[in-house]
């Protein structure tokens, strides 16, 4: 992790310094803003390899700071921070390009983990992984086989669809109307994919009621349980 470079943009100055701090145990070089003028300056001048960036600001909007900056084609990873009570807020991030959420307050080893999972994903991004496989689960996304155990498991098309997605951003939320758009083209309602998610859950998981595979974020979406490492086994 040595060499990898952590934007932090909050006004506040204790949460930069437990930020600060926890990174830096991490392994993790980190550079400071504390606003989103200081933000605009150093993403430009220190190219971070990754961006914790908080939504209130005392000079601008985290989302138009964040709206920025993709329109810019800044392709690098994105977490943001936010208040727990903030899921519009976290939803209308995520749907700008932010890779991933963590809300205040947090714990260092839960953001670390959503890093983690943040440069993984934008490194995976070149090349999607034919085959996919977290703990008993496996997808094969060029012969579209889902299996668990070793078991084939029959899913519908819209089923697949909703979890080729949550594949393809595995570890990362993906929001209800991102899966909306992308699996019924914006016909569709949250409760049908609710339903779907829920036939789904019954086919993969081995105790639907408390999921390990496809866990919801409340309000905001589901995310799918990160890819083993090339061991095969879950980290």
């Amino acid at each position: 992790m040595n060499d990898v470079k952590v934007l932090i943009v909050d006004d506040e100055q204790p949460i930069r310094k437990l930020l600060r701090t926890g990174l830096i145990i991490e392994g993790y070089t980190v550079i400071e803003a504390r606003n989103g003028r200081e933000a605009k300056e150093l993403a430009a001048s220190e190219r971070p390899d990754l961006i914790v960036l908080d939504l209130g600001l005392p000079d601008m909007q985290g989302h138009d700071l964040l709206e920025q900056w993709r329109s810019q084609a800044l392709e690098l990873p994105i977490v943001i921070l936010s208040a727990r009570t903030d899921e519009t807020g976290i939803v209308r991030a995520l749907e700008l390009g932010a890779d991933d959420y963590v809300t205040k307050p947090f714990g260092m080893k839960e953001l670390a983990a959503r890093i983690r999972v943040a440069l993984r994903h934008r490194l995976q991004q070149q090349g999607e992984r034919p085959l996919f496989q977290t703990g008993a689960l496996s997808v094969d996304l060029v012969r579209r086989i889902v299996r668990i155990h070793d078991r084939e498991v029959k899913l519908s098309p819209k089923e697949y669809d909703i979890l080729r997605i949550l594949v393809q951003h595995a570890g990362k939320v993906i929001t209800h109307q991102h899966l909306l758009h992308h699996v019924w083209g914006d016909m569709g309602e949250v409760q049908y994919l609710r339903v779907y998610v829920r036939q789904l859950r019954q086919k993969i998981e081995e105790s639907p009621e408390a999921p390990v595979y496809i866990t919801t974020e409340t309000g905001v979406g589901y995310r799918l349980r990160e890819a083993d490492p090339i061991t095969g086994r879950k980290e």
